[in-house]
């Protein structure tokens, strides 16, 4: 058995159940970001993994071996808090160096290590400068490098782009993924911003409530969400009431024409970009513009189908916009729409 495997993991603070009942596995390499609102028992999770929190049961085996009960600093992982937790009062390569010198490695490979990190980091020539005059940016490639000094079989992350602007957390993304492809080595991230588990992962783990919801790729959870949570979570969504039609599912507002759905009482999910506006007699679903929202790149039109309010985005190049209050119809393709358990 390869990788990382978490047997029915759960975590109990009194009456309080932080993670439930967890099972997942995890192959050596792949990059994976715990998903999920404030609350939901993602860091908890981590913790768990890293040797911080003691589950109330469940197993943790990693190449088949169980690491339960083994403390922290015997697992070999490598860790980045949410508050970086460097030293002030050292130097950038002593910070580096730092997991190094406990373990009583020799001076000269504590130097090499450092200079190695530091070109990896694209911080070269930095190991002098204190972490005071640092930049925000600077200060988390410092801690990544300190993770990584010891080669850790895991590289476990919490909500470590948080504190950034949203430009520089952007582009320290984009950093983060192309180190963990350079160096092949398995990353698990803790983060409750959908987009930044989006452009970073491999795998994404939806959790809510201290249980998973839905495992997969990036694509498959924004194209074919589990539920309703997963699916108003991941991105923005229409979640619509649906009811069967003789050969059609009816909605607000009108029909859906071929769709499918098992009773009434069905929900379905539709992304905005999925939704086209057109003249009211081309479409058997109307509705009334509300309200236009033009960002630049792209426009929201928000338009009343009966009770229910609808989200479509077009981009500038798509042409035909609708002021407020102009009478639309609204084209959803059927093989656009997710039935929701």
């Amino acid at each position: 058995m390869s990788g990382l495997v978490l047997e029915s993991l759960s975590k109990r603070f009194g009456p309080i159940i932080a993670v439930d009942s967890i099972d997942l596995s995890i192959t050596h390499g792949t990059f994976v970001c715990l998903l999920g609102p404030s609350g939901c028992g993602k860091t908890t999770l981590l913790r768990m993994i890293a040797g911080l929190e003691h589950p109330s049961s469940g197993r943790i085996l990693i190449d088949g071996d169980d690491i339960t009960g083994l403390p922290a600093h015997q697992r070999d992982f490598g860790m980045v808090f949410q508050s970086l937790a460097l030293f002030p009062h050292l130097t950038v390569g002593d910070n580096i160096a730092y997991p190094l010198r406990i373990r009583g490695a020799p001076k000269e490979e504590q130097r090499a290590r450092v200079e190695e990190l530091l070109s990896l980091v694209h911080l070269p020539g930095f190991g002098e400068r204190p972490v005071s005059r640092l930049s925000g940016g600077q200060r988390q490639r410092v801690a990544i490098a300190r993770a990584l000094a010891r080669s850790p079989r895991l590289f476990l992350l919490d909500e470590p782009l948080s504190a950034l602007d949203a430009k520089l957390r952007e582009a320290m993304q984009v950093e983060l993924r192309q180190l963990q492809r350079q160096l092949c080595i398995t990353t698990i991230v803790v983060t409750h911003d959908q987009r930044e588990a989006m452009t970073m992962a491999d795998l994404i783990v939806v959790m809510h409530q201290g249980r998973i919801h839905q495992v997969g790729s990036p694509l498959e959870i924004y194209r074919r969400p589990s539920d309703a949570f997963v699916a108003d979570f991941i991105g923005s969504t229409n979640i619509l009431p649906a009811a069967p039609a003789n050969g059609a599912a009816s909605v607000p507002g009108g029909t859906i024409p071929t769709l499918q759905v098992p009773a009434t009482g069905s929900t379905i999910s539709v992304r905005p970009e999925d939704i086209r506006l057109v003249s009211p007699e081309q479409a058997t679903i109307r509705g009334r513009v509300k309200f236009v929202r033009d960002l630049g790149s792209s426009t929201e039109t928000y338009v009343r189908c009966g009770e229910q309010e609808i989200v479509a985005v077009s981009t500038a190049r798509e042409g035909a916009h609708f002021a407020e209050g102009a009478e639309v119809g609204v084209l959803i393709r059927p093989e656009d729409c997710v039935v929701l358990k």
